[in-house]
């Protein structure tokens, strides 16, 4: 039982309906028993909330968590002392990036990209198929930070922070492999047109100049559209911090932020900029990445379909890894109630709708090489299921087509092993569409006599595997120390944001904090 005594608290508790009636002789106030604090088990109830009650909002914040709930779920996690099953798996991924990427890059660099399975005719091997599967998994966290916000998407609250995180990180591994392929990365910085006393400048007209400049702007905007959202989450772990270290790092990221109103306007205005400026960014990446193929002569690779059809396969492919991250972390970190069920038969909804898109692209593709009557065309596209590298367009097709129409049924759509399932499909069917419009294409070109087979090397291959440690080992990273949820947009569509609504009143009642703005001390 508490007590409090002062005027200004009794009249706000009073409008609250926190107490019900008292002595006007007496100055102290009785107040209800505060509810019985929830254990894991019961914070981490699975509820569906997939249906729709016409009128309604349907909720997305569920086992009537308040204000505090929320940042308790996420902060206690960042502010705690390394727990041993993270420690496994970020050693180990980081193992894997420093053994396979590392060393690979290392000998790559000692001897030079012939140790590559690239050869005369397959100048673009995996480094290419590589570099195309990683930009195209960065696209679903800036779709989704900057799409979903200026449609007014309050579900993408919940998800947007690690699926922005996800962009950064796989960008990251995305720029490895250009840099490599240049032959002598340390003079990659002449793909920026700098002031020289050479006179010498990059070659404008060339597509892989047009990638240079698309994926650093993708990269830049997205990395400061990321860190600008951060701020008002980082403060919150400012506050919250008790190391010295930790403070000064948390202080310093968080701006001097304080939770004024004059910081919330321009928190919000800056924000709202920066997914203005970065919507038309996630249309044109992916669309100058796929003219590296579309402008050439090559049979296979001419196709006008190919920047809508690049775009939506990165979206499918990006919102299959934000799956593959956030049904293990929901169920890891105790966030059902924040990832509901809801948020995930959403996202399976978008996949179903762009792998739709990808099956009617790859429709097309196969009737405008008939309709074309170019005998090039053709024979690259009959070449595809039926030679030398059937099993690989079989494997992209099972992955990419058939499979993703499971996600039609509500009830599968709430079995989060089919679920499970159908974003691991996603995400090997994307690499190895990538693989088949690059290899096949190449392996048979124009000329018969100049035809050569591609056989990747064991360099080809850990480096791949290299950019999965370092991956997860930086996603590893930020979910350890930092905000996994955006604490601050997630309590904005909290009942108890919503004062005076019906039966939000009733929910308001219920919280022990008040109601907004979520302020950085919560």
């Amino acid at each position: 039982m508490a007590t409090i005594d002062t005027s200004t608290e009794l009249e706000r508790l009073g409008r609250r309906g926190l107490f019900e009636e008292r002595d006007p002789r007496d100055d102290t106030v009785t107040l209800p028993p505060e509810p019985k604090p929830q254990t894991f088990r019961e914070r981490n109830v699975e509820i569906d909330n997939t249906g729709d009650v016409p009128g309604e909002r349907a909720p997305l914040v569920l086992n009537h968590k308040t204000f505090r709930d929320v940042t308790d779920t996420v902060v206690d996690f960042n502010l705690k002392a390394p727990d041993i099953p993270w420690l496994i798996l970020f050693l180990t991924a980081g193992g894997v990036a420093t053994m396979f990427l590392g060393g690979s890059v290392l000998y790559l660099l000692l001897t030079g990209p012939g140790v590559w399975g690239n050869n005369n005719t397959v100048v673009w091997g995996w480094p290419i198929v590589n570099f195309v599967f990683w930009v195209g998994i960065g696209h679903a966290g800036t779709l989704i930070s900057a799409i979903l916000f200026l449609l007014r998407q309050n579900w993408r609250t919940s998800i947007n922070r690690f699926a922005e995180a996800m962009t950064i990180f796989a960008v990251a591994c995305a720029g490895i492999y250009p840099g490599l392929h240049v032959g002598r990365p340390w003079l990659a910085f002449w793909l920026f047109p700098y002031p020289n006393q050479m006179a010498m400048w990059p070659q404008f007209r060339s597509p892989l100049l047009w990638d240079v400049f698309a994926v650093s702007t993708y990269a830049s905007v997205s990395t400061l559209f990321w860190y600008v959202g951060m701020v008002p989450d980082l403060a919150t772990l400012r506050d919250r911090c008790r190391n010295r270290i930790g403070q000064a790092i948390y202080g310093v990221l968080s701006l001097g932020w304080t939770g004024s109103s004059r910081h919330w306007w321009r928190f919000e205005k800056m924000y709202l900029l920066l997914a203005a400026l970065a919507t038309p960014l996630v249309l044109s990446v992916h669309s100058v990445v796929s003219f590296d193929f579309a402008v050439s002569q090559l049979p296979g690779w001419h196709t006008t379909i190919f920047p809508p059809y690049f775009v939506a396969g990165a979206v499918f492919g990006g919102f299959a890894m934000v799956l593959t991250l956030a049904i293990p972390a929901r169920e890891w970190f105790g966030l059902k109630g924040l990832i509901t069920l809801r948020h995930i038969d959403n996202m399976c909804k978008i996949m179903l709708a762009t792998g739709l898109i990808v099956s009617y692209a790859y429709a097309v593709e196969f009737f405008i090489a008939w309709y074309s009557g170019v005998v090039y065309e053709q024979f690259v596209f009959m070449n595809r299921p039926l030679g030398n590298f059937s099993w690989a367009f079989w494997t992209m097709f099972s992955c990419n087509v058939f499979f993703p129409n499971l996600l039609w049924f509500p009830k599968l759509r709430k079995n989060l092993v089919v679920v499970m399932f159908c974003a691991m499909c996603a995400n090997i069917g994307m690499w190895f569409e990538r693989f088949v419009i690059i290899i096949t294409s190449l392996t048979r070109d124009f000329i018969p006599s100049s035809w050569a087979d591609f056989t990747p090397t064991y360099i080809d291959m850990a480096m791949f595997f290299g950019t999965f440690g370092l991956f997860f080992a930086n996603m590893l990273m930020f979910i350890k120390f930092g905000p996994i949820i955006a604490m601050a947009e997630v309590k904005t569509v909290m009942p108890q944001a919503h004062v005076g609504h019906g039966k939000h009143d009733e929910v308001q009642s219920e919280s022990t904090e008040a109601p907004a703005p979520a302020t950085a001390t919560n």
